[in-house]
């Protein structure tokens, strides 16, 4: 049941920084975090549907089918720097370098 509370918040503090943008990329970015299994920790739960986004990318073919998820990538990336500057504005730097060191999806 956390599982889903955080989920549930971590999705409304999304759609109230995405209310302006384009339905399409804000579904699929929802998506996205919809398919993680949340830790608790806004900005790296952000940052893993980013991955997975991008993991999905790099599965299909290389063509235009791909460019909303690479939006969507994108647009978590930058949600998970803005929840990161929100909860812990000290700790940005640190969360941004960390992000040039995740892992290469397999």
């Amino acid at each position: 049941m956390a599982q889903g509370r955080a989920l549930t918040s971590l999705a409304g503090w999304v759609e109230a920084r995405t209310a302006r943008a384009p339905e399409a990329l804000r579904e699929r970015v929802l998506e996205h975090i919809a398919a993680i299994a949340t830790s608790g920790n806004a900005a790296a739960d952000l940052a893993d549907a980013a991955h997975h986004s991008l993991a999905g990318v790099l599965a299909a073919p290389g063509d235009r089918t791909v460019a909303l998820d690479l939006l969507a990538a994108d647009g978590l990336i930058t949600l998970a720097l803005l929840r990161q500057a929100e909860d812990d504005p000290a700790g940005l730097v640190a969360f941004a370098r960390s992000l040039t060191e995740l892992p290469a999806p397999e």
